[in-house]
């Protein structure tokens, strides 16, 4: 479906730990909107004299029965920290849904044999809470591994918890097994599926070992996407295929089309 623009309620803010804010946005009800896990939207940062662009914010959750669109906004620069001065009832201006989400399994007769694993990495982690929660629905086995430099960079724990089994590393070891995701044992159990989200050396550590052992695997790449349309080329990633804009033609690639050193 083509992208929308539309002014969405804030539901309500929540703030978390390290600089994050949760915003639960309103969706019309009115109209036939397609979400999918990986997606992103571009929100325009109103009333700042130095945030010309938009700002791209991955999908965290969608609620189809409430028509509520979660967002994870880490504020480290001057256009995310006025977004989190926005309170409830206040609106953002938004275009959704952008880009080519993860591979869903729609055509899978049997996806009570798939065993898929989701990598994640600070707030690279937003995208796999919802894409975790649409593989339970259909019957698909998905477990998280998910890092970070303390126990307090890793967020969303209890909902992704209530999802699947989580698998926890951090660089000073608060939590989990000490060290980066590659360190974690259960990389290496028997996965039919990986997905990354995170920083690129992190994913592309993830993606050699899922190619070195065969294993289909998805990243989700966070080139700086300003306009979320292919038009501005400032997204252009380097793949087999040519230069793409990672915007349009992703955010979501099959380890394969990459160029993984």
């Amino acid at each position: 479906m083509l992208p929308l623009q539309r002014r969405l309620r804030i539901n309500s803010t929540e703030a978390l730990p390290k600089e994050h804010i949760l915003l639960r946005l309103q969706v019309p009800t009115d109209e036939d909107i397609d979400i999918r896990p990986g997606q992103f939207v571009e929100i325009r940062v109103e009333d700042s004299a130095t945030t010309f662009l938009r700002r791209p914010i991955s999908v965290n959750f969608y609620d189809d029965e409430r028509r509520e669109l979660y967002l994870l906004i880490h504020c480290v620069g001057d256009g995310t920290r006025r977004l989190a001065h926005l309170r409830e009832d206040d609106e953002v201006d938004c275009v959704f849904p952008l880009g080519k989400g993860f591979s869903m399994f729609d055509d899978e007769s049997e996806p009570s044999q798939l065993r898929v694993l989701l990598v994640g990495g600070g707030v690279g982690t937003a995208p796999l809470l919802y894409y975790g929660h649409e593989l339970r629905r259909r019957g698909i086995s998905v477990e998280f591994l998910l890092g970070g430099r303390t126990k307090d960079d890793i967020l969303q724990t209890q909902c992704f918890e209530e999802i699947g089994p989580l698998h926890l590393t951090t660089e000073d070891g608060s939590a989990g097994v000490k060290g980066f995701v590659t360190h974690h044992p259960i990389l290496a159990a028997d996965w039919t599926h990986i997905a990354c989200c995170g920083p690129k050396p992190m994913m592309w550590a993830v993606a050699r070992e899922a190619l070195r052992r065969n294993i289909p695997c998805e990243l989700s790449l966070e080139n700086l996407m300003a306009c979320g349309l292919g038009a501005c080329l400032c997204c252009v990633e380097k793949t087999r295929r040519g230069n793409l804009c990672v915007c349009k033609e992703g955010p979501v690639f099959n380890a394969t089309e990459l160029l993984i050193d």
